[in-house]
């Protein structure tokens, strides 16, 4: 017996089935189509042309509507900081792509990304032109480079976004976190924002559909949340946490601690968090 076409969905637990009605859908695609073109005239002609904070007014305000295109409540705790605040990155555990439009959303930030982002149609030339940062996942020396362009970010004064858990998962537990994504933090005296980031249906428990994982492809993954009749997007901040003297492994450590109590998950275990595999893959980022 031939498997199904989703039978990869079915295997990690996604339900595959529409929510919504074809023509609500057909309404949805239609909405988004239209939102991306005006994206994607807004990052080739407006951006080039303002400032860092006008800019990320844009970006907050494209992120919102790309939600509600979508049917997703944007449910917000803790203390967001001020979206005046200098030298400031945000830290959040990694589920989906939806993450970065939750993130902006919420407080603007130019993102770190894996490469491969770059190549995806449309969406990497929007991302591109966003600020995002692009890092080489097979190079390891990229970090360096990375870095850099973290530090230079920072110094513009807008607010640099991380997922340091370096790929996705379904939400319910954590990864370890790199650490060498937290040295632009302790070179630039940066203050950390952990970010616990959830996804509930309606009805209040989990939404497995929207994680991006495994081998869901990009257009699989739009397709199933579009399909769902509603979803929460739950972003909770945790207290900023100054770098001061800290190391960047004690930062990782604090930034783990933190979303991890918020998601109510265990910590990652310490031999993951240490070992060479830290040092070595620390530049995967974004799935």
């Amino acid at each position: 017996m031939q498997p199904t076409k989703h039978s990869h969905l079915q295997k990690i637990g996604i339900d595959v089935v529409s929510e919504t009605h074809r023509f609500i859908r057909a309404i949805r695609w239609t909405r988004l189509g239209i939102h991306i073109a005006a994206g994607l005239l807004v990052a080739g002609v407006i951006f080039p042309r303002v400032k860092n904070a006008k800019r990320a007014l844009i970006t907050q305000w494209w992120s919102l509507k790309t939600l509600r295109i979508l049917n997703i409540v944007l449910s917000i705790h803790g203390v967001r900081p001020d979206t005046r605040a200098r030298d400031m990155i945000i830290a959040a555990n990694h589920i989906s792509w939806l993450d970065i439009y939750v993130i902006n959303a919420a407080h603007p930030a130019q993102f770190v990304a894996k490469a491969e982002i770059r190549d995806w149609p449309i969406i990497g030339w929007l991302c591109e032109k966003a600020g995002t940062i692009f890092i080489r996942r097979t190079h390891r020396h990229d970090t360096a480079r990375t870095n850099t362009e973290i530090q230079d970010v920072l110094r513009s004064g807008a607010t640099i976004g991380l997922f340091p858990e370096g790929t996705t998962t379904a939400g319910d537990r954590l990864l370890k976190f790199h650490s060498s994504l937290f040295e632009p933090a302790v070179v630039n005296q940066a203050t950390l924002a952990p970010v616990a980031l959830r996804y509930h249906k309606s009805d209040g428990g989990r939404c497995v559909a929207v994680a991006y994982i495994d081998d869901l492809s990009f257009a699989e993954s739009l397709q199933l949340i579009v399909s769902q009749k509603s979803m929460i997007a739950e972003i909770t901040f945790a207290p900023p946490i100054p770098a001061g003297s800290a190391s960047r492994r004690e930062l990782a450590l604090r930034a783990e601690a933190a979303i991890a109590a918020i998601l109510n998950v265990p910590i990652p275990d310490a031999h993951q968090r240490f070992g060479n595999t830290v040092e070595t893959t620390s530049s995967d980022q974004a799935r």
